[in-house]
C-alpha cells in the first residue's frame, strides 16, 4: 500500500497512469462500453464495482489534463432519436472536473461512433462498473509542472 493513492486506483491501473506522456489519452469506460474489443491496441484495466465519477476524481487527483488544447475532455453525445434525458452523470463529471482542473476543463462532445473510433487511440481504458448510459469520458493527459 501507499500514502495518498485513491483506493480506487488498482496497482495495474497505477502503472498505467506513470506510463503515460503528454497528449496521451484515456478512456473511462461504463459497463456498456466495448472496452476490449475498442481498447485492442491499449492497455485495458478492469475497475469492476467501482463507478466512473470514483474513478475520474481518482485519476484526477495524480494526472493534470491537457492545457494546450482547448477540450482535453469528450463525451459521448446521446444518440439523436434515444429516448434517455441529458445524463445525469455528467453534471457530476463537471463538478469533479472544476474542483481539479477549474482552469483547463473544456468538455468536447462527439458522436458515439466518432467516440469509438477516437478511443481505439486511447493509451489506457479504463472498464468500470458504472451503470447510467452514456457515461463514458474520454481525458488527454496534460503535463505534470513541478
Amino acid at each position: 500500500m501507499l500514502k495518498g493513492i485513491p483506493r480506487a486506483i488498482s496497482p495495474e491501473l497505477l502503472k498505467a497512469l506513470c506510463e503515460m506522456g503528454h497528449g496521451d489519452e484515456l478512456v473511462i469506460a461504463d459497463g456498456n462500453f466495448p472496452s476490449h474489443s475498442i481498447g485492442k491496441n491499449a492497455i485495458v484495466v478492469r475497475a469492476d464495482g467501482h463507478g466512473a465519477a470514483e474513478i475520474l476524481d481518482a485519476v484526477l487527483r495524480l494526472i493534470p489534463l491537457d492545457d494546450y488544447v482547448e477540450r482535453p475532455v469528450a463525451l459521448m453525445e446521446v444518440v439523436p432519436g434515444d429516448s434517455c434525458p441529458t445524463p445525469e452523470i455528467w453534471e457530476t463529471y463537471k463538478n469533479i472536473l472544476n474542483q481539479h482542473e477549474p482552469e483547463h476543463c473544456g468538455i468536447e462532445m462527439m458522436e458515439r461512433f466518432s467516440f469509438y473510433e477516437r478511443s481505439k487511440n486511447a493509451y489506457l481504458i479504463i472498464a468500470t462498473g458504472e451503470t447510467a448510459i452514456y457515461a463514458n469520458v474520454l481525458l488527454k493527459k496534460g503535463v505534470v509542472k513541478v
